[in-house]
């Protein structure tokens, strides 16, 4: 059975999908321009993190950052590889939408890269309504970047 839970990042399961997920962040994106939440960045009070899991065992995993103009920022969304199209992220994205909305923030915004990698997330995210927008927070356009917004 399939659950969403807060996590406290403490499990193997957690920090073995972290693992994968920086990983293959690093694998696709060129050095200095990989912005994944590591286990303490994850682990910041203006963090709040969410995993799905199957039978206990962490399947998918994404984050809320708190910025600081009363926007969020998703981050660090994976699924793990053995459980890809099944529908996980799209469930943890809906959670995590839904977190959003209900802590009043207007629009939840993301940084992704550029590579062929990250076709299958953007489909995912433009699928649920977020859009191609300006830099946001500290970041800065590149030929590796890319921002999606979507408006709550």
């Amino acid at each position: 059975m399939l659950t969403i839970v807060d996590d406290d990042l403490t499990s193997d399961s957690t920090r073995s999908l972290l693992a994968i997920h920086l990983q293959g962040m690093h694998a696709s994106s060129p050095p200095g321009h990989v912005f994944a939440l590591d286990l303490s960045g994850l682990q910041s009070p203006d963090v709040s993190v969410w995993t799905i899991r199957d039978n206990g065992i962490t399947i998918g995993i994404g984050a809320l950052k708190q910025l600081s103009d009363g926007t969020g920022e998703l981050k660090s969304m994976r699924t793990h590889p053995e459980f890809l199209r099944r529908g996980v992220a799209g469930a943890l994205l809906e959670h995590i939408i839904s977190q959003a909305k209900q802590r009043g923030l207007t629009c939840l915004s993301l940084e992704t890269g550029s590579d062929p990698a990250f076709d299958a997330a953007l489909t995912l995210y433009r699928k649920r309504g977020f859009e191609n927008g300006p830099a946001f927070a500290d970041y800065e356009k590149s030929e590796f970047s890319q921002f999606l917004h979507l408006p709550l």
